[in-house]
């Protein structure tokens, strides 16, 4: 799970001239402002008549992906690159605007596993049947909508024609944007699982994705636990991977992965496996993978302990023999000649 910062669209979705949403939205944020600090979350105000989306006119299905206007892929830029959604909507007709309507037909995957959180505003339900409305629409497109919700009846709000909601509207604001964080990270492996870098792992429902500086706490962490039982096991703590910060594993994330290609030789390093899923074939996976970046290489090269038997046996049984030359900080070097396939 990454813990890079959450980015939370505020869609102000009334576009008629003079209306209340842009006050309603702008309210939102200036009030969210400091919680969304501590909480290490960006608010992204956008209102959709800024968007300039005419009535959807893309010929492809919206699940497709495939965009030809320029004004729809900018658009699918701005809703794939956000991990959460809070709609500032009014209530049209017992119903929410066509405007917000057709701005959700418009895309489809950018939208998935993503919380959407509602501020309405109305008169006699204070917005809450556009609410309902839009809930239907939401979770078709696979948004998880939230339980808290902000309902403003107009009436109560305005202060000699300023928008001035109660204390109260400014509590359950609050209220929303702390479990929309929770859920949004609760969701990140249903995003990750389908972003399009992602592939079916070796257990099931299990998946992978490639690894960045965002994941340097959870690596570091990582890294500690499968080699501390190296370093007992070697009887040696001159490991590189326990002395490691989260600013150091950040450096090389930003780097480098699992191979780096010297000449004619791939060098493999840094796979580790959870100490509870060791003997389901894991780590097997994760060499064969890693191996797979070997073409046009002569030879596979990796290193571990020299009293490491797990991880010996494991790479003796892949085709992998210890090189001749001695190490001396208690290491062993493996090598495996490449197999050219003609």
């Amino acid at each position: 799970m990454t813990t890079k910062r959450l980015r939370i669209l505020v869609l102000t979705c009334s576009t008629r001239p003079g209306a209340l949403g842009p006050a309603v939205g702008g309210w939102l944020t200036d009030t969210l402002a400091p919680v969304a600090k501590e909480l290490d979350v960006d608010l992204v105000p956008v209102a959709i008549g800024d968007l300039d989306l005419p009535f959807l006119d893309e010929e492809e299905h919206p699940s497709t992906g495939v965009h030809q206007h320029e004004h729809t892929r900018r658009w699918s830029r701005i809703v794939a690159d956000a991990d959460g959604f809070v709609f500032v909507t009014p209530e049209y007709n017992y119903g929410m605007p066509a405007t917000l309507k057709n701005a959700l037909d418009y895309l489809g995957p950018e939208w998935a596993w993503k919380p959407a959180g509602f501020v309405s505003y109305g008169h006699t339900s204070a917005g809450t049947r556009a609410v309902q409305h839009a809930k239907q629409v939401v979770t078709t497109l696979r948004l998880v909508p939230l339980g808290s919700t902000v309902a403003i009846r107009i009436a109560d709000a305005l202060r000699e024609d300023r928008f001035a909601p109660d204390p109260r509207h400014a509590e359950a604001a609050e209220g929303l944007l702390a479990e929309l964080v929770r859920v949004a990270h609760a969701l990140t492996p249903m995003r990750e699982r389908e972003h399009a870098d992602a592939m079916p792992g070796p257990l099931p429902g299990s998946y992978v994705r490639r690894l960045g500086p965002d994941d340097a706490a959870e690596v570091t962490v990582l890294q500690r636990c499968c080699w501390l039982e190296e370093a007992l096991v070697n009887d040696s703590l001159d490991i590189p991977a326990l002395h490691e910060t989260p600013d150091d594993v950040r450096g090389w994330l930003a780097e480098w992965d699992a191979t780096r290609r010297d000449g004619d030789d791939l060098y493999i390093g840094r796979l580790a496996v959870a100490p509870d899923l060791r003997g389901l074939g894991v780590g097997r996976w994760l060499l064969g993978l890693a191996e797979s970046a070997a073409e046009g290489c002569h030879r596979v090269l990796l290193t571990t302990g020299a009293a490491s038997h797990r991880n010996l046996a494991l790479y003796q049984r892949q085709g992998y023999v210890l090189l001749p030359d001695p190490r001396d900080d208690g290491a062993v070097d493996l090598a495996k000649v490449v197999t050219v396939r003609t």
